[in-house]
Formats: C-alpha cells, structure tokens, sequence
C-alpha cells in the first residue's frame, strides 16, 4: 500500500482534473483543490462514483478562488505540505475561452505553482522532494527534440495551431517552461501527453516516450480516466516516477 500524501490539483473541476481527485481519494490519499466552485467539484465526483463527495470528504480540502487571482504568498501556503502538484488546467472549448483571457493561464499558473513549491523548499533546511506533473497534449512537441519529426503537413498544422490558436501556445510554452527546470533535484517534474481524448471508465493504457500515431486521423485515443490514472499511477509508484520523470510520455489506451 502506498504511503499516505498530499497532492494539489488545480483543473479539478476540468473533464480530466475530476478523475485526478477522485482517484487518488479512492487509493487513501489527501488531495487539495483549488476551483472556483466548491459545489461544481463535489457533484462531478458524485456523477462519477455516487456519495463520493461525502465518503472522501476527510481526504478533500477544496479552496475557492481563481488560481491565477491568488497572492505568492498564497501559493506558497498552498502548496506547503504538499508532496505534488497535478495541473489539469485548460481552456475552455468558447469563443471567449479560446481566444479571451487569459491566454496564458496554464503557462502563468505553471510559473507560478513552480516558483512558490521553490520558495517553500528555500526556507527549509532539508528541503522535502515534491513532484510536479502537467497534462498537455500529444499535439504539444518535445522541446528537447526527440519525438519523431512529423510529417510536412503536420507540422504545418502546428505552426498554424501555434500562431492561431492561443490554448495550443499556451500550452506549448508552458512544456518548454517545465522541460528547462532540471536544476533543482528536489522537484521534480513529467509533462503527460494524451492522444485524442474520450470518455469512458479506467482501463489498462500505455505510455511511450513520443507519440506514435499521426497527428490527425490516428486510431488511438485515450479515456480521460485513463489518464488520470496515469498520472496517479506516477505519483504513487516508484519506479514508474522514476521510469518518467524530466520526460514528456505519451499516453494511449491499451488495445490489448
């Protein structure tokens, strides 16, 4: 059985930020949230697991606000105490959503939860390990150069996502952000990629260190409680962290 900890979730109210929490309830663990609706958090994990808000509500500490609204200070007391920090935080899919502010609300957001976990280790005297994952897309490539070069078309496509559609830059700044930081041992960090996702319950799922279907009109995609349980997996396994951390996996689900 795992050790008991702590993890922060921001996006916990999000498609893939809800199975995030429910699941790491569900294998003993606390979790803190941060979402703008208290209510809106409880109900999508009773819609997944009935009487889960009230059979977790030990494990669940659920702080109301707008991350990026949040003080430094604030920040650090947030995420004090934590071992983790899981970013499911993105756009959403409206017009203002997409194009409105803030257009780089999971770069900032990232910038900022890393900078305070770091601010919290600075003041310790043996600074306590943390972990920190953020949930891209298979569309995001590895900035370090080792996904396979895409194709003439698809990497066209990017350049157009890129310069046309601020979440997909968004998004691809904060991986560059995330992919610079190895200096600090102590926090350590996996930017998960999911390919095209679905809905649907947990199941078996691979993982890849690039992605291996086309950009568009591949035949693998992935539920987003799959890739919840990825990232739970991660954070509670040793050596699938260790399998994956400072790397950008690709996550499917399993045809077998």
């Amino acid at each position: 059985m795992a050790a008991i900890t702590t993890t922060l979730v921001v996006g916990a109210t999000g498609a893939t930020g809800k199975h995030v929490v429910l699941q790491l309830l569900q294998r003993k663990q606390h979790v803190k949230a941060v979402v703008r609706s208290k209510q809106r958090l409880l109900d999508s994990l009773d819609e997944i697991a009935p009487n889960a808000s009230t059979e977790f509500s030990s494990s669940l500490e659920i702080q109301e606000a707008s991350l990026l609204d949040l003080s430094d200070d604030d920040l650090m007391e947030l995420t004090s105490q934590c071992d983790a920090t899981v970013s499911c935080l993105g756009h959403n899919i409206s017009i203002q959503g997409m194009f409105g502010h803030p257009r780089r609300l999971v770069t900032d957001a990232t910038k900022r939860l890393y900078n305070a976990i770091e601010a919290n280790q600075s003041k310790e005297a043996e600074p306590k390990k943390a972990k920190f994952i953020l949930m891209g897309t298979v569309a995001v490539p590895n900035p370090n150069g080792e996904d396979d070069k895409r194709t003439f078309g698809e990497r066209f496509a990017q350049f157009l996502l890129r310069y046309m559609l601020p979440p997909h830059r968004d998004n691809e700044k904060a991986a560059a952000y995330i992919q610079g930081k190895t200096d600090n041992p102590n926090l350590e960090w996996t930017v998960v990629r999911p390919t095209e996702l679905t809905d649907g319950s947990a199941s078996k799922y691979e993982m890849f260190s690039k992605p291996i279907d086309p950009l568009f009109g591949g035949d693998r995609s992935v539920t987003r409680a799959n890739v919840a349980q990825s990232m739970v997996d991660m954070l509670l396994t040793k050596s699938l962290w260790d399998e994956w951390k400072f790397k950008m996996p690709t996550v499917y689900d399993d045809l077998n």
